[in-house]
């Protein structure tokens, strides 16, 4: 019996291997060091942009946001830090509830 091997050589959400395997099929992976890791999650979160940005759904933000919680673990923050550091941003600079879009800013020259 012939093998067929696919190579994908990129993350994976930490089910898929076993929704590999549960389909009859062999899964090889590796895990990552933490350069390698933010390497890949960087790389990921780039994927993930595009294709929010191609089909606007909402399950592709999901998507964003849990390599945003990634890399935030990765950095030993807690989701709860992040967010304060969110919150103090928003605080501080605002949001972007508003929709405004800045145009132009004139200065005086005298």
């Amino acid at each position: 019996m012939a093998i067929r091997t696919i190579r994908y050589d990129k993350l994976v959400r930490d089910r898929i291997p076993e929704i590999i395997e549960m389909d009859g099929k062999k899964a090889e992976i590796e895990i990552l060091g933490d350069e390698e890791y933010r390497r890949c999650l960087n790389e990921k979160l780039s994927e993930e942009l595009k294709e929010y940005l191609e089909s606007g759904k909402l399950e592709e933000l999901a998507d964003i946001m849990e390599v945003i919680y990634a890399l935030v673990d990765l950095e030993g923050t807690s989701r709860d830090e992040f967010e304060c550091i969110r919150a103090e941003k928003e605080a501080d600079r605002g949001g972007f509830r508003k929709r405004l879009f800045l145009k132009e800013v004139r200065v005086s020259t005298d």
